[in-house]
This record gives structure tokens, sequence and C-alpha cells, in this order.
């Protein structure tokens, strides 16, 4: 058994998402446990470099966590072969060039989502990785979280029977940003900066529903821009002329529909910020990203309608909760360990840039029923049709 290094490019660790899911709960968490196990023993231990347009910043973190490297720009990072891997957290609108180079320049790709703003550069970058022979991945990081695992669990034992439909709810009150700071970045409200809630979550139901639920034939999609103005991170007030909310509904291969609501301006009264509810003929579950809860066909109450009455079923504890019969560890940290893997041993792998492209795909196709007000199907996508 040996160890050996991996160079690992990082770009977008300054923001949130960057910092706390992928530097330090993945690379960081990995580097300290002594790596990744491959299938024949060896180990490898992520040796990143980090990148962004503010390298004081940049060099603060890597400081802060032992990182010792840090790269003055993207030339300077490509040029090391060493670095096989180039990862990106950073701003829609920049990621797609920033890939372009990395693919250009030998480097496998890993990178957040949505892939990029428009489905025509989603297929061009899933050519060029494959015509360079690349191996290339999309975070789909709900699929690893430990209420979607037990999901599957449950669809995977025959629990659900045959599944009728999905519906989930998505979103929390992002403040306006007068009375108090909101929780997103400004850009997320203005168009022209890539904002939008559609392009942001539909990517994340795409995958979630290919891969639990059922392939997604046709979309109908309704958006709003319920908070017209909000005020930025400077204290300026701004248009706020980005969809903030997203009504869709989805028909999934095997009749299956699925109802979804995103949303940045719902006050959460529910479990988690996001939840799902799968009913099928023999069984329903409700899960949020941790917590899982049943009812079978034999313990489903009878309730009967009644307006004069009070209701006296407690529904709330009709339900059994699918125990922690594991350990769940950070679901971006598994993920980055399967794409390591995937490099480094070749191991198999199904979430890339095509996977990406198929998010943005519904994420246009989205926006167009909700301009055209009506059903979109969903054609299929692949290398061969690009379409």
């Amino acid at each position: 058994m040996s160890t050996k290094k991996i160079g690992i490019i990082m770009h977008g660790i300054t923001g949130r998402m960057g910092y706390n899911q992928h530097l330090l709960q993945s690379i960081v968490a990995i580097r300290d446990q002594g790596g990744v196990a491959l299938p024949n023993g060896d180990r490898v231990v992520p040796d990143p470099i980090l990148l962004g347009r503010n390298e004081e910043k940049v060099r603060t973190l890597a400081n802060r966590h032992g990182v010792t490297r840090v790269a003055k720009d993207v030339a300077t990072a490509l040029a090391n072969p060493e670095d096989i891997i180039f990862f990106d957290a950073g701003s829609t609108q920049m990621r797609a060039a920033l890939l372009k180079q990395a693919i250009a320049a030998g480097k496998h790709v890993y990178c957040e989502k949505p892939l990029s703003e428009t489905l025509e550069e989603s297929v061009a970058l899933v050519r060029l990785a494959d015509a360079k022979g690349i191996k290339s991945g999309i975070v789909q990081d709900k699929l690893y979280l430990p209420g979607l695992r037990k999901i599957r669990m449950l669809r995977d034992s025959g629990f659900f029977g045959r599944i009728l439909s999905v519906r989930g709810e998505f979103g929390y009150w992002v403040f306006e940003g007068d009375w108090q700071p909101a929780q997103r970045p400004s850009w997320n409200y203005r168009k022209a900066d890539g904002g939008g809630i559609i392009l942001d979550m539909l990517p994340h139901w795409r995958y979630v529903m290919d891969n639990l639920f059922g392939e997604v034939k046709a979309v109908s999609c309704l958006g709003a821009t319920h908070i017209p103005e909000r005020v930025d991170e400077h204290g300026q007030a701004y248009k706020a002329d980005a969809d903030d909310a997203a009504y869709a509904t989805f028909q999934l291969a095997g009749g299956v529909i699925a109802q979804i609501n995103s949303s940045w301006s719902v006050r959460v009264k529910r479990d988690d910020l996001v939840t799902f509810q799968v009913d099928g003929t023999l069984g329903s579950a409700v899960c949020g990203l941790t917590h899982c809860y049943t009812q079978h066909r034999v313990n489903t109450p009878r309730p009967v309608w009644n307006p004069e009455q009070p209701q006296t079923i407690k529904f709330q504890e009709q339900w059994e909760e699918v125990p922690d019969n594991q350990v769940y560890e950070n679901g971006f940290k598994l993920q980055w360990e399967d794409f390591i893997r995937h490099v480094a041993a070749d191991t198999p792998w199904r979430y890339n840039l095509l996977e990406g492209a198929k998010g943005v795909q519904l994420a246009e196709l989205g926006l167009k029923s909700w301009a055209e007000r009506r059903w979109i199907d969903i054609p299929p996508l692949s290398l061969e049709t690009g379409k």
C-alpha cells in the first residue's frame, strides 16, 4: 500500500459554499483524515492550490487551514502538470470560460451548479471534455444527504409500491437588506448578473428526480419576482428583476407527477428548509435534509371530512421515523471522495458534465414554460444530439 498526493486547483473558495462545504468540510477534512482509500488499498491525499480574484483573502484562508499553495492567476495554476483537477465554485457567469481553459489544459474538472447560464454553453463544454478525454464531475450534493439517501433505501426496498407523486417545498425568507442584511448575495436577484431561482434550483431538482423518482419528461413552470426592490451589501437600493420564486410541476417517467415550489420569499413552517413527500400505493415518506418519516398502508389513519367538528386525529403522530442505522458524513465530502477515486482509480462515476447540462436544460425550458405559459416536453440530451 502506498500514499500519494493529488493536486487540486480550487477556484471560488472565498464564497460561502466554496469555503464551508468544499474547502473546509471536504478537501481539508479529507486531507486531515489521511486521504481517500482506493480499491487496491492505496490512498491519495488532496494537495490543494487555492485561486481567486482577491489573492490576499485567498492567502488568509490558506494560512488558516494549513494550505501551503496559492496561485496568483488562472494561467499559473493551470501550468503545473502535477495539479490534475480543476474545481470551480465561483460565479455562474465565469464558470464556462474557466472550465474551457481547464479542459484545454488537460485538467479533469469538477464544479458547482449550474454548469453555465445556457444549454448551448453547457453542451459545448460536454463535447470539449469528451473530445479531450478528461474526467468531469458536477456537484449533486442532495443525493448524498441523509434524508434523500433514506428515500432511496425505501424506494429500493419496495416500500412505496408504485410511486404516484412527489411534493417538494424548498426555501426561506431572504431578508430584503434594509432592516437587516440579506443572507444571500445581491447578484442572485439581478438578471444581468446571472441571478434567478429557476436557474439556481431547477438543476438541483433535475438530478433529484432523475435519480430517485423517474426521468423528467415535461415541465410546467411559473416564476415570480415577489420582492421587486432590495438593498445590496453596500446599503444601496437596487431593482430585483430576477425571479425569486418558482412554482413547477413535472411529469416523470412511469406516470409519476412531481410538484416542487422554490422560494426565497416564503416563511418556513415545516421541519426543514427543504422537504419532499413521496406517496406510493403501499406507503408514503416525508424527508428533509437529514430526517425521514414513513407511513405504511397498514398504518394509514381513516380520516372523515366533517367541517362541523374539530379534527381529533393527530396526523403528525401517525408517522414513524427511519432510524440512523449508519453514520452519515457530509454529503459534499462524500461526493468529493467518489470523484477523487474516479480520477485516481477509474472507479464508476455518472455525475459528469452531461448531467450538469441536463440541469441547465431543465432550467432553460422552465423559463420558456413561464414565458409561454404552457407545458414543455423535455427532449433527450446526449452528446450525439446536442439538443
